[in-house]
């Protein structure tokens, strides 16, 4: 049955009406309630035995839909009023909120799934679902690891477990928990991340794993999203991780690991002390040359260095721009920002720069900028800032941090050169690096 849909969809026209008419009309309406005569791959069990079946897919690569008919499948049996496999289920997600909305009642939910014989009834007050023969599935959230102390199941279902808040604690209590049965088992269904939890679950060598990225469930996805997010996140870390389902762990010596990233997500003040806008000007202007990198970034460096926070605001960065096209970019960036100074990598166009910038705006505050050490070495200092959680991100700006991730003790792990990190440093190091380090000068008097 598991090659069914495949096997219809290569048969010639006549094998395909043979089929069908050789179908029972009861037959024929079961067909769509089938799940595996039309799931992908990656939808169905894996063969032999496991304990943990991981489903790892991108944003809408089916992993609901799998969840929920894996659910169906344990508790329904091979028959209507068959007591089935599994009789005491828990579904567990990231709140009871996200269980009721998307586990049960989504538009791949569990009921939705469910043909109109096998329906199973919600008791709201109870959270929990009743299927006709008997068994139930009880709603938790993984929020509240206690409430997993004491209740026993024979199945249950993990979604989106990387997104747990208390994962390791709630992920340990329902392991505590599945304890009926012979042979109980869990499925998790997840967009994969950085976390430990998940990361050990991997590693258990009773888990079994299947993978999709989000393209392999095209068919059921608006064309629309499709190019949306392939035309913004194709290539990037995050399209990795949330189209691909990548597990993406850090690179070793990386100077900005996943959780500090994530952690510098943050809104920003309505006013800053200062702005700067920071360039680094690519070589040549053509076809295949490397981007320019152009990262806005406001602070507030009021009091000592050790209250000083700074915000990412924009990554204003072009491909293979001209030098005009390029200088135009930068200098919008400063009006839309109101920024209060143009930094620029000098290195490879010296006063070049600074005359390409000032056809644009003769009047902007200027300041050149020479590197002296290597990409890592001047990067380093930065990366502290953020490990101190004196940095902050807006929303927006994937490819930038896709381009952090890749920096090393080693140096930049990527395809190019890492032009907006680049201007990142430069503008924290005018921004904060510079003013403490002169802060912190002794004041010399004069007699």
């Amino acid at each position: 049955m598991k090659s069914a849909a495949a096997w219809l969809a290569c048969a010639t026209p006549e094998t395909v009406d043979e089929f069908l008419t050789g179908l029972s009309d009861a037959a024929l309406m079961s067909l769509p309630w089938l799940f595996e005569v039309w799931a992908l791959p990656h939808q169905l069990p894996p063969e032999g035995v496991w304990k943990t079946w991981i489903i790892m897919g991108g944003r809408g690569a089916g992993k609901t839909r799998a969840g929920s008919e894996w659910v169906r499948a344990e508790v329904e049996g091979a028959r209507p009023l068959d007591p089935g496999r599994s009789k005491r289920v828990a579904l567990v997600g990231e709140t009871l909120e996200q269980v009721e909305k998307v586990m049960i009642f989504g538009d791949s939910g569990i009921m939705a799934c469910s043909p109109p014989d096998r329906k199973p009834k919600w008791e709201a007050t109870k959270r929990r679902l009743v299927w006709p023969n008997g068994a139930v599935a009880e709603a938790y959230s993984a929020f509240s690891p206690e409430a997993l102390r004491g209740p026993q199941f024979d199945a249950a279902w993990a979604d989106e477990l990387a997104k747990w808040t208390k994962g390791e604690e709630a992920w340990d209590m329902l392991q505590f928990a599945l304890r009926l049965g012979p042979d109980p088992r869990q499925v998790v269904t997840t967009t994969p991340r950085n976390v430990g939890v998940l990361k050990a679950i991997l590693k258990n060598p009773s888990t079994v794993i299947t993978q999709a990225p989000t393209e392999a469930n095209r068919a059921y996805l608006a064309a629309s999203f499709l190019e949306e997010v392939r035309a913004r996140y194709a290539g990037t870390r995050k399209g990795r991780q949330e189209l691909n389902g990548e597990l993406l762990e850090d690179l070793e010596g990386a100077l900005w690991t996943a959780s500090m990233i994530e952690a510098a997500q943050a809104e920003a003040p309505k006013a800053f002390s200062r702005v700067v806008v920071a360039v680094d000007p690519p070589v040549t202007g053509h076809e295949g040359s490397d981007e320019c990198g152009i990262v806005v970034v406001g602070a507030l460096t009021e009091g000592p260095p050790s209250d000083w926070r700074a915000w990412v605001l924009e990554d204003a960065s072009v491909s293979a721009a001209s030098p005009d096209a390029w200088a135009r970019a930068a200098v919008a960036a400063m009006h839309r920002h109101g920024a209060d100074r143009l930094v620029a990598e000098v290195n490879q166009g010296g006063a070049l720069v600074e005359s390409v910038v000032r056809t644009v705006d003769p009047l902007i505050s200027y300041r050149p900028v020479h590197a002296s050490r290597g990409k890592a070495a001047r990067a380093e200092p930065v990366a502290a800032l953020y490990e101190q959680g004196r940095v902050h991100h807006l929303r927006g700006l994937e490819v930038l941090e896709d381009q952090m991730g890749r920096m090393t003790t080693r140096g930049y792990e990527g395809r190019g050169s890492p032009d907006r990190v680049d201007a990142l440093v430069w503008a924290l190091t005018d921004l904060m690096l510079d003013p403490a380090a002169k802060w912190r000068r002794p004041q010399v008097r004069s007699l």
